[in-house]
């Protein structure tokens, strides 16, 4: 190995601790500043809570055996409505790619479909499937899989149209032009879709009425 190449070796470890440091110093200085406006009584505690609170709660939870439940049912319900989301997203965005009529007809109801305020759904939501898991799910579900459907559906319209004529001149199939090149050419838009799907189902779970479903949910178990 030569001496240029270890020192770029150096180079590169050097960088990812620069970035991994810098994104522990962000999380411990906002942790700080919260707690520090708490104290100070700058923001609202009831609102915004503060870390110590938060701490507290936390080892309250753990002492009544309560802690790893809500951390399960949190876990289940977000794992349930991002399975849901990725895989229906990505097969309605297929569908749209290859039916190009319809995808018309849609992308104006789309659009409108994904300005709606979803949280703002919930009391309807619950009212129509009940104050439970599948509430939430639902919830969670109609918040992420808009945006994941236009994400995926205009990767694959954007997909490079010379690779796509190519393969057209060979008389190759739909299914083949989407197998082996629409979708490993989105692989990168397809996995930044999951994880925003991630962030998006767990907002899900933050309204206050579906944390009082959950938290409800919790307790009656014992």
């Amino acid at each position: 190995m030569s001496k240029e190449y270890k020192n770029y070796l150096k180079k590169l470890k050097f960088n990812k601790f620069k970035v991994i440091f810098c994104q522990i110093l962000i999380a411990v200085l906002f942790i700080v500043i919260w707690q520090i406006l708490a104290d100070k009584n700058l923001i609202n505690t009831f609102i915004t809570s503060s870390p110590k609170n938060i701490i507290s709660t936390l080892i309250s939870l753990y002492n009544q055996n309560n802690l790893f439940l809500h951390i399960w049912v949190s876990v289940k319900e977000t794992i349930i409505a991002f399975l849901i989301t990725s895989i229906v997203s990505i097969l309605i965005a297929i569908i749209l790619y290859n039916f190009n009529f319809l995808s018309k007809v849609l992308d104006p109801y789309l659009t409108i479909l994904n300005s709606l305020p979803k949280v703002a759904l919930g009391p309807i939501i619950i009212i129509w499937i009940g104050a439970n898991t599948k509430s939430i799910i639902t919830i969670s579900v109609l918040i992420s899989i808009i945006v994941s459907i236009q994400t995926i559906y205009n990767g694959f319209k954007n997909t490079d149209k010379l690779k796509i004529k190519l393969l057209n001149t060979f008389n190759a199939s739909k299914k083949d032009i989407l197998l082996n090149v629409v979708i490993p050419s989105n692989k990168d838009v397809i996995l930044n879709t999951f994880k925003i799907n991630i962030s998006m189902c767990l907002i899900g779970l933050s309204p206050v009425v579906g944390e009082k479903i959950f938290f409800n949910k919790c307790y009656s178990r014992y």
